[in-house]
């Protein structure tokens, strides 16, 4: 009998063991696969596109029109974090125009800024398109690198949580460089969730407004949504175990990082923007995060947008939504 007891014992500690060593193993995979800058993100965005001749258009002009700017990050080690930055014609020194023939609305506009955050595995070369539509508006625009993305420095993927963080030292920086600057915070996919986040923080009163575009509601529920699409697997155990990785190597609980709760604290008149035919972050999760949100706020839908594309099929529609809300929230 008491070697029976001793058996069973010995296949109980091993049975154990080996749960404990696999929810390691898939923690770490899945930990891998969605939050490792490192690992090729092919099986879940596809392959890399060439860029087209009016994207590489678009760089160019970024790169020609700003200059490389450096803080360092406060939360979650001292990361060097790198940025874009567009001065309005009004407020650049290099300008080649006549002071005289700027345009009126580049001095009207001169102590605006525009923050532009990107999505996930992109960079802010990416994001070149909205800084050239800020910046024809007259508007200061600043470009981020998220962590671990473009020239910034970082090993993981802050999915916002971390970023929205970073976000508020990027602001501080434009502040302390501009104490009359009025700032628009502007993000798609997880740049949105990067903003959306980031509103429901001690937001300085230069920030006037937030325009998200497709962000998602939180982080767990987005995994929880391509664990199933890309793999069709429940969410437990392997977005727990994925979590415990991400505690360990990044410093965040996946279940930490939410929009919605984020947004119940908001007082940042805020923009949400979602394409109808959005699957990677699924439309409905543009009413999730409106209802939930307590600011001043408003909505729009792009008819057969999939996702972060909505400025592309109904660019007239999309500017002038967000002229319309940045006309009214500005000056507030």
């Amino acid at each position: 009998m008491k070697k029976r007891n001793i058996i069973i014992m010995c296949t109980l500690l091993i049975v154990i063991l080996l749960l404990v060593v696999g929810y390691f193993l898939v923690g770490n995979y899945f930990y891998n696969i969605a939050l490792n800058p490192h690992t090729s993100k092919s099986f879940v965005l596809g392959d890399e596109k060439e860029a087209t001749e009016e994207e590489k258009k678009l760089e160019s002009w970024l790169k020609e029109n700003s200059k490389d700017v450096y803080i360092t990050s406060n939360n979650n080690g001292k990361l060097k974090l790198h940025a874009y930055e567009v001065l309005s014609k009004s407020n650049n020194e290099n300008n080649t125009e006549k002071k005289e023939d700027v345009e009126t609305k580049d001095k009207e506009n001169q102590d605006i800024w525009a923050i532009v955050v990107h999505g996930y595995m992109s960079k802010g070369l990416d994001m070149a398109y909205a800084a050239k539509e800020f910046n024809n508006r007259g508007y200061n625009v600043l470009v981020l690198d998220l962590r671990g993305h473009g020239l910034s420095k970082g090993n993981y993927i802050g999915m916002g949580w971390h970023d929205r963080l970073d976000l508020l030292d990027w602001t501080n920086y434009v502040i302390n460089n501009n104490k009359d600057c009025k700032i628009i915070w502007y993000g798609v996919s997880m740049g949105a969730a990067t903003v959306m986040m980031a509103t429901g923080e001690n937001v300085p009163s230069n920030v006037k407004l937030a325009i998200e575009d497709c962000g998602y509601s939180s982080i767990w529920d987005e995994f929880k949504v391509q664990l199933k699409s890309l793999f069709n697997l429940p969410s437990f155990p392997v977005l727990n175990a994925a979590s415990t990785i991400s505690n360990i190597k990044a410093g965040y609980d996946l279940k930490e990082g939410s929009s919605i709760e984020q947004l119940k604290k908001s007082k940042t008149p805020t923009l949400f923007i979602h394409g109808s035919e959005d699957k990677f972050v699924p439309f409905y999760m543009l009413d999730e995060v409106y209802n939930v949100a307590t600011c001043k706020k408003d909505k729009l839908v792009i008819e057969g947008a999939a996702h972060a594309e909505s400025d592309r099929v109904n660019p007239d529609l999309y500017w002038s939504k967000i002229d319309e809300f940045i006309k009214e929230n500005i000056n507030d």
